[in-house]
């Protein structure tokens, strides 16, 4: 089989599992864990916590781009869809004008803030490389489709426009303005899925350490609070249409 097709093979496959194969890093997660130096001992408590706030604040950074996108993106673009490639229309304008994979990136910025929330460089540098093989594969893929359904209107938007890291000068503004529902619906369990993975990695640690549970009420009431939210935003989704937007 040609390289190119193989790569359209593979990325093909990571698209269809793309929301459950980062799940396998979870085991080297927890042996990092286990290893990980005392980052307390060599910066002190009150320094630890600013790293750990500094990290969580990187996984959201990376929430906002995917919520930037989600804000102002068409319908049946950009979506959730696992079976095969799905676009109606090549989306040029707004965060699309400025990089081709904004969802990726916004993927990438949330795993690096998880990834370095354990500070173990090997850990650290396994997360770089299988992000970068594994995406590097589906945007390949997303790639090849869109070329081959939208031809010249798709090489001469990737001509101009980077594909992962974002050119500000090129910014177009979108077609459709920012829709808040659409974020909501489309956003929700990312946002909880942060809360979750730092909060179960904080359990985790304290464990490792011996530490109680009960010594980190902050952390439960963090949790709880993306527990809800998620709860609450999920019932309007399945049960209501308060969440809908037409065209998006």
């Amino acid at each position: 089989m040609a390289l190119r097709n193989q790569f359209e093979e593979q990325g093909g496959w990571l698209f269809r599992w793309r929301s459950y194969l980062p799940l396998v890093i979870f085991p080297v997660l927890f042996a990092a864990l286990y290893s990980t130096d005392q980052l307390e001992r060599l910066i002190g408590d009150t320094a630890e916590d600013y790293y750990e706030i500094a990290c969580i604040l990187i996984s959201f950074l990376g929430l906002g781009v995917r919520i930037f996108v989600a804000g102002f993106v068409p319908a049946r673009t950009s979506g959730r869809n696992t079976k095969a490639q799905l676009a109606e229309q090549l989306n040029t304008k707004g965060i699309y004008s400025i990089v081709r994979h904004p969802l990726y990136l916004g993927n990438f910025l949330i795993f690096l803030g998880v990834a370095m929330s354990v500070p173990v460089w090997w850990f650290i540098l396994i997360f770089l490389l299988a992000f970068f093989l594994y995406y590097e594969r589906i945007m390949y893929a997303e790639e090849a489709f869109l070329r081959e359904k939208f031809d010249q209107e798709f090489e001469d938007w990737a001509r101009v426009t980077p594909a992962f890291v974002p050119n500000f000068s090129r910014w177009s503004r979108p077609d459709l303005g920012f829709s808040v529902r659409n974020v909501l619906r489309r956003e929700y369990s990312g946002f909880f899925g942060i809360i979750a993975v730092f909060s179960t990695m904080e359990l985790l640690g304290d464990l490792i350490e011996g530490e109680a549970l009960e010594q980190e009420p902050g952390w439960i009431a963090f949790f709880v609070f993306g527990l809800g939210v998620y709860l609450l935003l999920r019932t309007l989704k399945k049960s209501t249409r308060i969440l809908h937007v037409e065209g998006r």
